[in-house]
């Protein structure tokens, strides 16, 4: 990320002159707003910031932001940010996908830029269902979906983002939603921070095709009850009293348990920068049957060795032992031949 110093930016200087042009109602606009009023915020300038994005409806971002970018294919978006980012460390390299372009199709380039900690923010758009297409399921649709593609109900076990980030050792890993402004800013701003592969996963309603998929958790009635702020050092409480904590079992299992009961003792302190990425899973799989309270925030932060600092280190190392490449002599060395 650039560390040059920036003439002071506002909202309109991060907007592009396009017609925003999703559903109305579509979770996808407060995204894109969360992400114009934070920019100005980041201390960055927006001619050294590049997004990239795949195939969806989340992968129009980049049209609606006055910066560089690419809306390239479907699945890629990683693939191709990890080349600006290893050519040009100097710019802030924004990654935009959705849970079927990234999950699905580009499955393997996301998992390799995590594991690579390759210095990208990378916000995915879940919303469990193909929007562009029209409502197929998706990686991240529930057993039992009917779509247009599962008309007797999805068979397949879904991704679980956060495990899947967790797995390929992201050094990054948050979640956020689309219905509370502030928290998303909170998020992006760490992810944006954070020197390495920081990976996202925003809850979005799709309204057309999956409207209501979060209300359980998201809705602002059931908001103190079902989401569980993790905030890094703090005890994991919860509910409209904070009656409600997490806690850890002899077995290493995590439970949800009244404070009254076990005593504040007894709950989890979030820490977020464990090396070790267990707790952090255990945390991401708290809700697994879809009707449980569910964390929100920052995951994992630890540091780890960037992914193009690595590169350029070892070709410096390369070119001081040998010296400058001769790239003409390479092409014309060895199993040669000339076509007349």
């Amino acid at each position: 990320m650039s560390d040059t110093t920036v003439t002071l930016t506002t909202k309109k200087d991060w907007s592009s002159d396009q017609e925003v042009r999703w559903c109305p109602g579509c979770g996808d606009y407060g995204i894109l707003q969360a992400v114009q009023q934070l920019m100005p915020e980041l201390g960055v300038a927006p001619e050294n910031t590049v997004f990239i994005s795949g195939i969806g409806c989340s992968s129009r971002l980049p049209y609606y932001m006055n910066t560089y970018g690419m809306h390239s294919i479907h699945g890629r978006a990683p693939a191709i940010a990890t080349g600006v980012a290893v050519a040009r460390p100097d710019l802030d390299v924004w990654v935009i996908t959705g849970d079927g372009d990234g999950l699905s199709i580009g499955g393997n380039h996301l998992i390799h830029a995590l594991r690579r900690n390759v210095n990208l923010t990378i916000l995915m758009f879940n919303n469990r269902i193909y929007g562009l297409t029209k409502g197929q399921y998706s990686p991240t649709s529930e057993v039992g979906k009917v779509s247009k593609s599962t008309p007797f109900g999805s068979v397949d076990t879904p991704f679980n983002p956060l495990a899947v980030a967790l797995g390929a050792e992201a050094s990054f890993v948050a979640r956020t939603h689309d219905l509370d402004r502030q928290h998303m800013m909170e998020t992006f701003r760490a992810a944006h921070d954070h020197r390495g592969a920081a990976f996202v996963e925003i809850y979005q309603n799709c309204n057309v095709f999956n409207d209501g998929q979060f209300n359980h958790v998201t809705k602002r009635t059931v908001r103190d009850e079902m989401m569980i702020d993790l905030v890094h050092g703090e005890p994991i409480r919860f509910g409209a009293e904070r009656q409600r904590g997490v806690t850890m079992g002899s077995d290493g299992a995590l439970r949800i348990l009244e404070v009254a009961d076990v005593g504040e003792d007894a709950i989890l302190v979030h820490d977020a920068t464990r090396p070790d990425p267990s707790l952090a899973f255990a945390l991401a799989r708290l809700n697994t049957d879809d009707v449980s309270p569910t964390p929100f925030g920052v995951f994992r932060q630890v540091e780890r060795v960037e992914y193009a600092s690595s590169v350029s280190a070892q070709v410096a190392a390369a070119s001081e032992h040998k010296g400058p490449g001769d790239l003409a002599t390479l092409l014309r060395s060895n199993g040669t031949w000339t076509v007349d």
